[in-house]
């Protein structure tokens, strides 16, 4: 699924001198990978719904069946983050409309244009996400 991600396919973003961070063209360039996105994520959960009913088989030996659980098992893992992925995905549109987007939600500062081709849903600048992973990780000791 990762390398299949259809906003890497994007032509990335060149910024004209003299232009606004997030003007009108930013915005939609980034809406636009979003909205692709999203779609493309929703195209395969419900392309895993249609072939696991399609698939749905009783093995008779316990082998096969549990070889079939596991990786309906895997493929439900998979899609779960999917799900959760199209939800943060919805909130960053809500920030694209709102005009929040590109800013860092911990200390406005902006994000930067390569960042967010990078990964479209950042909230937070390099600076703080990587404070963040540090103290998560201190945590965790």
């Amino acid at each position: 699924m990762a390398d299949d991600l259809t906003y890497k396919h994007f032509t990335p973003y060149a910024v004209q001198a003299g232009e606004e961070y997030m003007d009108s063209g930013q915005l939609a360039h980034f809406r636009a990978i979003l909205e692709a996105l999203k779609h493309q994520l929703i195209d395969d959960i419900e392309r895993t719904v249609h072939t696991m009913k399609d698939e749905a088989t009783v093995f008779a030996d316990p082998n096969d069946r549990a070889s079939q659980e596991t990786d309906i098992a895997i493929e439900l893992r998979n899609r779960d983050r999917e799900r959760k992925l199209i939800k943060k995905i919805e909130e960053t549109l809500e920030l694209i409309n709102s005009g929040d987007y590109g800013f860092c939600a911990a200390c406005g500062v902006e994000i930067g244009i390569k960042r967010l081709e990078a990964r479209p849903t950042a909230t937070m600048c390099i600076d703080c996400k990587t404070l963040e992973e540090v103290r998560e990780k201190q945590m965790a000791k």
